[in-house]
């Protein structure tokens, strides 16, 4: 019997020593309209990332990336991943699919966000396409044998954020909650700091969202962010409420020099909030894991 339990011992250590975070590669083919009405239809790269020894089927989550002011910095993006951040998801129980949009890194192609000049921007669009990718995504993932079709999360930083609001607004059924990183569009911190494009508009956007999402959303913003400024981002929260969405709003002290990238440069910062806000949103079970540091290998300098 001794020798027995060393032997169960010993292979349950092994099985604890080979569990890990693997990261995947794939593909989705994707159709949407840009701001001009051009039909634009792409196969868009996806990191996915599991942990082998997480409890199957997986609930699945949709991590989406920011949006540069520069052509150049979106084109250099790469391949999106946001490692750390999608790590510590993954060893939480989630499959996280992480998409490089259409226009973006080794995706490419046209630039289906572009919403026109600074002073009369059409928003609505772009977030729409960048939506339509995630449902892509979302669907890819619920075809998987081990992810659980009813549950899922979309999680978003910068433009990534006002996505998971969108997606909210769309109310995909099996979509549990949305928590949107800093969320907003036209921010610069070179040319305007503080004070992004038409920001009325963006608000008048965020009311149409609140008129029609029914998901629990969970917004997280900074004093000091450079693109979206001190006051807009709670403005737009408070004409999303005012509509009729639910939400919770957190607004964090002051974070380095731009508190806009507060996602992936302090996630011990948000965590527990949104460790809080998914334990009252279908997913109890969830752990304050430590972050882990990035993988060794080089990864992408990523949108903002």
């Amino acid at each position: 019997m001794r020798a027995w339990a060393s032997l169960l011992g010993l292979a349950l250590a092994a099985g604890c020593a080979q569990a890990r975070v693997v990261e995947e590669q794939t593909k989705v083919q994707v159709k949407v309209l840009d701001g001009y009405g051009k039909e634009v239809a792409r196969e868009i790269v996806v990191t996915i990332w599991r942990d082998t020894d997480s409890p199957q089927p997986h609930p699945a989550l949709v991590l989406n990336h920011g949006r540069a002011p520069k052509a150049a910095t979106r084109a250099a993006l790469g391949r999106a991943k946001y490692s750390q951040v999608s790590d510590w998801l993954a060893r939480e129980g989630f499959i996280v699919a992480v998409p490089t949009r259409i226009g973006y890194g080794v995706t490419g192609g046209d630039d289906v966000e572009d919403s026109g000049d600074c002073f009369s921007k059409n928003y609505r669009p772009g977030y729409l396409a960048a939506a339509v990718q995630t449902l892509a995504v979302l669907e890819m993932l619920r075809a998987r044998p081990d992810v659980a079709p009813e549950r899922a999360v979309v999680m978003g930083q910068s433009y990534g954020g006002t996505t998971a609001i969108a997606v909210a607004a769309l109310n995909p059924p099996g979509v549990q909650a949305a928590v949107n990183f800093a969320g907003g569009g036209g921010g610069n911190p070179e040319t305007r700091p503080g004070s992004p494009c038409a920001p009325d508009r963006l608000r008048r956007l965020f009311a149409d969202y609140g008129k029609a999402a029914r998901i629990p959303t969970l917004w997280i913003y900074t004093e000091n962010d450079r693109y979206m400024g001190p006051t807009y981002p709670r403005e737009w929260f408070d004409a999303f409420r005012a509509e009729g969405g639910p939400g919770e709003y957190t607004r964090y002290p002051p974070s380095g020099q731009d508190g806009h990238g507060l996602f992936t440069r302090a996630p011990d910062i948000w965590a527990p909030r949104v460790l809080e806000f998914l334990r009252a949103n279908g997913y109890p079970a969830m752990r304050p894991l430590e972050f882990r540091k990035p993988r060794s290998n080089p990864v992408p300098k990523e949108a903002p």
